[in-house]
C-alpha cells in the first residue's frame, strides 16, 4: 500500500506587487505548494490577481489574509522596511513565512523576527530564489568536497539600471529600504556567506549618495580571522551584470549565482538565462570544466523547499538558515555604517 501524498503547502501573499506576480506564476505548476489566497488594499487589484493565476480567495486587507484558517503559510513580497512588522504578525497567527529578501533593515529586525517564529512553533525561511536552485547546490558540493581547496578569497558584483533614480520606484525610497545595498548588495552577501560561513572580523565600504538620499552604489571590503577576504560591489546605474568569483588554495569557481536559469539556446518565454558555474582545479594554470545542472525559476525552487522542510518539520535546517540570515543582516548593517562614517566597522566577535 502506498504512503499517503503529502498535501500541498497553502500560501496567501501578501500583496500584488510585480515580484508576487512573477512568484504566483511560477509557482503554480508546483505539485508540493499551492497559492490559495492573496491580499490588497485594494479589493480589485486581489480579484484581478486571483483570476489572472487561478487563486481560490482574495481578501481586502493584510490582517484578514492572516487570519485565513485555510493557509498554512504567507509569502512575504512587500518594501523592504515592511518585512518586519508581517513577518511577525503572521508568525503570531501561527503561520509559516517565505520572506523576500533581504529579511530585515536591521539585525535587531532579523533577531525579533526568528524569535518570533520560534515562539509560535512556525518556520521563517528568507527567500533568495538563487540559493534553492540546483546550480547553487552543486556550488556547495564543490566548496564542501574541497574542489578548490580553503576559501582565500571572494568577489560578487552585482548590477542594472535604474532608469529614474529620482522617481517613485520602491529602490529610490530610503523609507521603504530602498538603494543599491539592500536591494542587490544583499545578493552578493548570500554569496560570500555561502562561500565564507560566519561575519567579518570588519568591514570598509564608500557609497554613492542618489538624489533620494540612498546609495545608487556600494562597494565593500570584508575581511575575516583566517585572512580571507571578500569584496562585492553593486549598483543601479550600470548594464545588469550579476558575477561571482570564489578563489581557494588549490583552485577557482566563477559563477553567475542566477535566481532563474535557463537552457542554452533558443529564448525563455519568461526572459531566463543560461546561468555559468565553472570550477578550475588546483593552482596553476588549468582549464575550467562547466557544472551542468536542471534549470527552472528560482521561486519555485524556493517555495518547493519551503514546503519540504514545513512538511518534514526540518527544524535544523530551517536553523542552518537563519543563521545564515542573520550573518547578512549584521553585515548589511555594518557595511552601511561604514559607508556612512568612511571608517571601518568592526563586527561583534561570534
Amino acid at each position: 500500500m502506498k504512503p499517503a501524498a503529502t498535501p500541498p503547502l497553502r500560501l496567501g501573499i501578501l500583496g500584488c506587487a510585480n515580484i508576487a506576480r512573477q512568484f504566483a506564476r511560477d509557482v503554480a505548476p508546483s505539485t508540493l505548494a499551492r497559492i490559495d489566497a492573496v491580499a490588497s488594499r485594494d479589493p480589485a487589484k486581489a480579484q484581478a490577481f486571483a483570476a489572472t493565476f487561478g487563486i481560490a480567495r482574495t481578501h481586502a486587507s493584510y490582517e484578514a489574509l492572516l487570519d485565513d484558517d485555510g493557509l498554512d503559510a504567507i509569502y512575504v513580497p512587500l518594501p523592504n522596511s515592511l518585512h518586519a512588522q508581517w513577518v511577525i504578525r503572521a508568525a503570531q497567527r501561527g503561520r509559516h513565512v517565505l520572506c523576500e529578501k533581504p529579511l530585515a533593515m536591521s539585525l535587531a529586525e532579523a533577531r525579533a523576527m526568528f524569535d518570533a517564529a520560534r515562539q509560535h512553533g512556525v518556520m521563517l525561511l528568507e527567500a533568495y530564489p538563487w540559493w534553492f536552485q540546483p546550480q547553487t547546490a552543486a556550488l556547495v558540493r564543490l566548496l564542501n568536497g574541497g574542489a578548490i581547496g580553503t576559501v582565500r578569497a571572494v568577489q560578487a558584483s552585482f548590477g542594472f539600471t535604474l532608469n529614474d533614480p529620482a522617481g517613485s520606484n520602491i529602490r529610490s525610497m530610503p523609507s521603504l529600504g530602498g538603494g543599491a545595498l539592500m536591494d542587490a548588495g544583499c545578493y552578493c552577501l548570500s554569496l560570500i556567506r555561502l562561500a565564507i560561513p560566519g561575519t567579518p572580523q570588519r568591514v570598509q565600504a564608500s557609497a554613492r549618495i542618489g538624489p533620494t538620499g540612498v546609495d545608487i552604489g556600494t562597494v565593500a571590503t570584508l575581511h575575516y580571522a583566517d585572512d580571507a577576504v571578500a569584496q562585492l560591489s553593486c549598483r543601479m546605474d550600470a548594464a545588469l551584470h550579476r558575477h561571482a568569483t570564489i578563489v581557494g588554495s588549490d583552485g577557482v569557481i566563477t559563477t553567475e549565482f542566477l535566481n532563474h536559469t535557463a537552457e542554452p539556446g533558443a529564448a525563455h518565454p519568461w526572459g531566463f538565462q543560461p546561468s555559468q558555474l565553472r570550477v578550475r582545479r588546483g593552482s596553476g594554470n588549468g582549464r575550467f570544466e562547466s557544472i551542468a545542472s536542471p534549470v527552472g525559476s528560482g521561486f519555485r525552487f524556493a517555495a518547493d523547499a519551503f514546503a519540504a522542510v514545513v512538511a518534514a518539520r526540518d527544524v535544523a535546517a530551517v536553523e542552518r538558515a537563519a543563521q545564515a540570515s542573520l550573518d547578512i543582516a549584521a553585515m548589511l548593517e555594518a557595511i552601511a555604517a561604514s559607508a556612512r562614517s568612511g571608517a571601518p566597522v568592526e563586527l561583534p566577535r561570534p
